[in-house]
């Protein structure tokens, strides 16, 4: 578990391993050492009978907004060492016997966006959204999210969301068949119970069967999409867009790229 000084907050009750994303004054952008954490807690829960369901959500305004591309020269901070550890998130999420349930509570941006979209039940408040925001700083999308947006929603929609980086609502997120559920926002806690503690109750055994039967029909060209994405994203990252796509980020302002 994670220790006393760790931005995740996790809990556990009958069965069902609530993980909480808990930097909302950075509207919950990872650090390298949250997403170590979150990867080793994914991985140490491999085999835990205690654990029938995982719940992964964040605090405030969002679920998360992906790698903290925050402060001066970012770029130069941010290195292929952060997609391995995003890749290690995406994992072990996919491999986990018990299935994971993503409780979208605000936006979902980036690579908390793939992290949502890996989990096997993802629920959104029906003020959430949607991000691929990489083309955004000049990067293109990782954690997955190459296979599993296409998967979900077809070559079509992925385009659009990995190369125009438009935002999507709960609702349109849903009706493409991104996301399992959207509850209105007073209902959305009530509705991540109820739906958690259906899943913890049930056959573990045949929920996993049938996780590892859906995911090898529909994802079965997901590490090869992470390998993909992991030398496409370390490629760029030594471009003159990043830096230009990471400084404007920081310094809210919009990026002139010149495919350098």
């Amino acid at each position: 578990m994670p220790d006393a000084g760790s931005d995740l907050r996790t809990s556990l009750d009958d069965g069902v391993l609530r993980v909480v994303l808990d930097r909302p004054h950075v509207l919950n952008a990872l650090t390298a050492a949250m997403a170590d954490d979150l990867g080793a807690l994914l991985e140490d829960t491999v085999g835990r009978d205690d654990v029938r369901c995982v719940v992964i959500t964040g605090t405030g305004a969002a679920f998360s907004t992906g790698a903290d591309l925050s402060g001066d020269d970012a770029h130069e901070h941010f290195d292929v060492t952060a997609l391995d550890r995003a890749n290690r998130i995406i994992r072990g999420i996919v491999r986990l016997d018990q299935p994971v349930l993503a409780a979208v509570n605000g936006v979902a941006a980036g690579v908390g966006c793939s992290a949502a979209l890996a989990a096997d039940v993802v629920v959104a408040a029906e003020s959430a959204s949607f991000l691929l925001a990489f083309a955004r700083v000049g990067l293109m999308p990782d954690g997955g999210a190459t296979a599993t947006v296409a998967a979900s929603v077809g070559r079509a929609r992925a385009m659009r969301m990995a190369l125009l980086a438009e935002p999507l609502t709960a609702q349109v997120a849903y009706d493409a068949g991104l996301v399992t559920h959207v509850a209105p926002d007073a209902e959305f806690v009530a509705t991540v119970d109820r739906l958690a503690r259906r899943l913890a109750s049930g056959p573990p055994l045949a929920l996993a069967a049938a996780k590892r039967a859906v995911n090898a029909a529909t994802l079965d060209g997901l590490d090869a999409a992470l390998e993909r994405e992991r030398t496409g994203q370390a490629l760029l990252l030594r471009t003159a867009d990043v830096a230009e796509g990471m400084r404007a980020f920081s310094e809210k302002r919009r990026p002139v790229f010149r495919g350098e």
